[in-house]
């Protein structure tokens, strides 16, 4: 063998393994580890900024001045196929059957509803003519249209799914259209005439003495808000008779109840026991339940039917998008709404829709500090996100706007602080024992709700349409 052929093999590379590997090596090293991660937690900004008030009893009772105003709600349709129905019972929400409690009555008048499809721009009454039908919107978007300051067109109002308008005809035969109604989109409505509502009291006694009733029930003086008037003197001058006056209460307030949110946590002792360093299995275990329990207690602030904010917010105070998208002018219309509007809650694509409409108009979000957080904000109002506000199919969703606090006549969160085992103010975690396979049992219970405390406090942008580039 030559000396370069030597050179080379001792050159040549083992293919033997030379040192340790790190698979190996990890069996004698401690590894650094995360605490258990979850992709469910939010911001929880409502949470969050919500003023919470301690609720004695598990209930707190709303008082407000005496209103007249009723009948303000909003009908409920059923649909089967192509064709709708209003159910018999919604139609005790129009002014004039407020009360009237007949259901074979209302089954009938609510079989001679008529549907009409209502094509995009079509006329559904015109300003000066006289009542003679009520209009009970299923679905679509009617605006009532006038003569402005000016003598040119302006939108006086803003019928959206579950309206109606023209039932003043029901017990004032003179009455007659203040605005002409249009359709803005197409529209499904059914048509109930007066003539035949006349025909049916006429047989149906019960009817007739009710709407007799109403008609003759005097008007009572109320401020704007619909609340009994409180008579005042001011100008005067001498010895001028000074009127006398009470604030009338409801007689029947509202009063909400702590919901509940629970669930049994269980840990095995062995995995208690053993399985502790460097973290706390219960602990931890712990931590994640509570996490997915405040998110729930969120969701239920938004969209509980009893008490959630989309569904107890007034219906004056719903407004729809002029054009679908949620614009600067819809947005400073629904700030005009209330005083002291403390935000706004909306959906992170609503907040994006919101965004790009600013930017077609060259206007910018300036973004306000919240501890330590910089919030996009529209005429110094933070917007915060809140991924609980449903998106519909039709990528339609809602925003809200709300001034807070009890001694503001806000919206408020309620809860108990106090209970028994109780971590957070009214959260608590009670042992419930171990059973016969060695289980660990916790009970994890919250109590909340939220109250309006009057109906302007809370306002809600309709309809918003969140899937539109151009």
């Amino acid at each position: 063998m030559t000396v370069e052929a030597d050179r080379e093999a001792v050159q040549a590379p083992t293919t033997g393994q030379q040192s340790l590997a790190t698979s190996a090596a990890r069996n004698l090293a401690t590894t650094s580890k995360s605490v258990p991660q979850t992709q469910e937690t939010s911001s929880r900004w409502l949470l969050r900024m919500l003023p919470w008030v301690d609720v004695r009893g598990g209930t707190y009772r709303v008082n407000r001045r005496l209103s007249y105003a009723v009948g303000d709600g909003r009908v409920t349709f059923v649909q089967t196929g192509g064709r709708v129905s209003v159910i018999p019972a919604e139609l005790g929400e129009l002014p004039a059957l407020r009360g009237f409690a007949d259901e074979a009555v209302l089954g009938e008048l609510a079989g001679r509803c008529e549907q009409v499809d209502v094509a995009q721009g079509a006329v559904l009454a015109t300003a000066g003519e006289a009542k003679d039908r009520v209009f009970l919107l299923a679905h679509g978007r009617v605006d009532k249209v006038g003569t402005g300051a000016y003598g040119g067109e302006t939108v006086l109002e803003v019928q959206a799914d579950g309206a109606y308008f023209g039932e003043q005809c029901l017990t004032d035969p003179e009455a007659a259209w203040e605005g002409t109604y249009r359709a803005t989109t197409a529209c499904t409505v059914l048509v109930l005439s007066r003539s035949d509502v006349e025909n049916l009291a006429a047989r149906a006694r019960s009817l007739g003495a009710h709407l007799e009733t109403v008609a003759a029930l005097p008007r009572q003086r109320t401020n704007t808000y619909g609340e009994a008037a409180v008579d005042l003197s001011a100008g005067h001058v001498g010895e001028s008779r000074i009127p006398h006056t009470y604030v009338d209460y409801e007689a029947s307030p509202r009063e909400y109840e702590l919901s509940v949110a629970q669930t049994v946590l269980k840990i095995h002792s062995r995995v208690a026991d053993l399985y502790n360093d460097p973290m706390n299995q219960t602990e931890q275990q712990l931590r994640l339940t509570l996490e997915a329990l405040r998110e729930r207690q969120e969701h239920e602030l938004v969209n509980n039917p009893e008490f959630g904010l989309l569904s107890n917010c007034d219906y004056g105070q719903r407004l729809q998008p002029h054009d679908g998208v949620p614009s600067p002018d819809d947005m400073d219309e629904l700030l005009s709404r209330r005083r002291g509007n403390k935000f706004f809650l909306a959906h992170p694509r609503a907040i994006a829709a919101f965004g790009r409409e600013c930017n077609k108009r060259g206007l910018t979000l300036d973004p306000v500090d919240v501890g330590g957080h910089r919030i996009p904000a529209w005429r110094g109002v933070p917007i915060y996100p809140c991924g609980k506000i449903p998106v519909s199919d039709a990528r339609t969703t809602s925003i809200l706007c709300m001034r807070t606090g009890e001694d503001d006549q806000g919206v408020i969160g309620l809860r108990q602080s106090g209970i028994p085992d109780e971590i957070e103010p009214s959260l608590s975690v009670r042992f419930m024992g171990i059973d016969e396979q060695a289980l660990i049992s916790y009970l994890v219970t919250a109590y909340y709700s939220a109250a309006v405390l009057v109906p302007d406090a809370l306002g809600v942008l309709e309809n918003v349409e969140v899937g539109r580039w151009r």
